[in-house]
């Protein structure tokens, strides 16, 4: 099974809505990982609700340290604007995502933020099929 790791500095927007759009959309197609370099207590109440609005509920998601071992199970792995915080290693997929942080957004942003990450989700999962 091909698994996708989704990295975010917090783990607690961008990486939880596109790891809950993959789910959803891909089922148990495809194994998903999500994990931040510098995790959040808790997920972003407005990356929850902007979520909710589609029928996704990710308010049960915990942020997860990245860890070396998360990387090198990955297939797939998704940057989001974590830097140099993510190891590299030769034969993965690693794509970077250019996404503005939900962080102190309000839901209209944030939103915008969630449409990018479904169609990026959608496209990801057609390259894999």
């Amino acid at each position: 099974m091909t698994s996708v790791l989704f990295v975010c500095v917090h783990n607690a927007g961008r990486s939880q809505m596109a790891a809950g759009f993959l789910q959803h959309l891909a089922g148990d197609r495809i194994q998903v990982l999500s994990a931040g370099s510098e995790p959040a207590a808790s997920v972003n109440p407005v990356a929850v609700a902007a979520m909710a609005e589609t029928g996704i509920d990710i308010a049960g998601s915990q942020p997860q340290l990245l860890t070396d071992s998360a990387v090198r199970t990955a297939d797939v792995v998704v940057t989001m604007g974590c830097g140099d915080a993510c190891a590299f290693y030769p034969g993965k997929r690693y794509e970077d995502w250019k996404l503005d942080d939900p962080a102190g957004q309000g839901i209209e942003a944030v939103r915008a933020i969630r449409d990018e990450i479904r169609s990026r989700v959608r496209d990801l999962i057609a390259s894999l099929s």
